[in-house]
């Protein structure tokens, strides 16, 4: 099973950067979006279904414009859960999931800690979603969890760890959180087969910063522990240029 996770910024406007050309020629299995920006009513959904993807399921946040997650398959799922029945992380919808055999792969986006008011709200979510992933775990021991996770876990994966270290992103109580989530059974796909540095997933749009490639890698794969062997790829796809972050793939048996 190949899977691509990639947050599009907006999928109306990823669409128009030629969005279903790539998607067609990586030719994934199961799509994970974030940050779709739009409500399911405000897409014209054959455009997906000629691609391939006849299966796409939408969770859009309350507010229009805002956040929103997805996920396109080929293949059909045999259960998806909108959202995770919390409701203060579900009502900006950031959260879906589908079970295909003994798989079952969620699309995330975390927060981000734009100001304290967020970063609050940021800190609830991870306390949340974490417990609600341990729970998820007794009953689906295979999950993937994609998405943007708005950290970087560590200093290799943030072009300047220096002067961002009290920046919402990287801040040691995030940073603490994504080594804690790894601790309780989870595994960083890509850095399973890449330990090398400077593989960021998003960059700001200012300061030339992605052609200079100053980014930090907010995206993950994050594979629990029983598919450990089945792991077979696990991939940063930066040629994509649809957002300002770029897509994963992760690839299990």
């Amino acid at each position: 099973m190949k899977i691509v996770s990639y947050n599009v910024n907006g999928i109306r406007a990823a669409l128009k950067k030629g969005f279903i050309e790539w998607l067609q020629s990586v030719n994934p299995d199961v799509v994970c979006l974030q940050e779709t920006k739009a409500q399911e009513d405000q897409l014209d959904l054959s455009v997906f279904e000629d691609a391939g993807y006849a299966y796409n399921y939408w969770f859009s946040a309350q507010k229009k414009g805002y956040s929103g997650v997805a996920i396109l398959s080929k293949l059909k799922p045999d259960n998806v859960v909108l959202g995770t029945g919390i409701e203060t992380m579900d009502f900006e919808g950031r959260n879906i999931r589908a079970d295909f055999g003994d798989i079952s792969v969620m699309s995330m986006y975390l927060p981000s800690g734009t100001n304290l008011d967020r970063l609050d709200f940021k800190l609830k979510y991870m306390a949340e979603i974490q417990e609600y992933l341990n729970n998820l775990r007794k009953e689906r021991p295979n999950l993937i969890v994609l998405g943007d996770y708005n950290i970087c876990h560590e200093a290799i994966d943030i072009h300047d760890p220096v002067r961002n270290k009290n920046v919402s992103g990287f801040l040691p109580v995030e940073r603490e959180w994504i080594g804690n989530l790894i601790a309780s059974g989870f595994i960083d796909s890509f850095r399973f087969f890449n330990k090398e540095p400077h593989n960021y997933t998003w960059w700001s749009y200012r300061a030339n910063s992605r052609n200079n490639n100053k980014g930090w890698r907010l995206d993950y794969a994050m594979v629990s522990e029983p598919l450990r062997e089945r792991l077979q790829r696990s991939v940063i796809l930066s040629e994509a240029k649809h957002s300002d972050h770029c897509p994963i793939l992760v690839e299990v048996s």
